[in-house]
């Protein structure tokens, strides 16, 4: 059987953020057991913008801000689809990130 690659576990784990809800790629990355390659994850993202169904707009970085949010065309999008799903968001920053941060790790114990 062929191991997936980093790209295709990013995505699976991707796929399982709750609606309203966000994670980082740090958590990611640690999720999919390579816990120092938050970049790459973040690379992932950027390669998901043609895939409906990854949630890319649900991951921004450890302190909540979008930084991926030139990815998805207009700079307001990610902001957009975040408050559909009702998240606040302030200054490019996710409001009360703590509760609506979703660790994969906990997740899929």
């Amino acid at each position: 059987m062929e191991e997936k690659n980093f790209f295709e576990r990013v995505y699976e784990v991707v796929r399982q953020i709750p609606k309203g809800k966000v994670t980082s790629y740090g958590a990611i990355a640690r999720s999919v057991g390579a816990a120092k390659s938050a970049r790459m994850v973040g690379y992932a993202m950027n390669s998901a913008k043609n895939l409906d169904d990854v949630p890319a707009h649900r991951v921004v970085n450890r302190n909540g801000l979008l930084t991926g949010k030139s990815h998805f065309g207009d700079h307001s999008a990610m902001q957009q689809m975040l408050a559909s799903e009702g998240i606040t968001v302030k200054d490019n920053k996710v409001q009360d990130f703590k509760k609506h941060f979703w660790d994969p790790q906990e997740d899929f114990k």
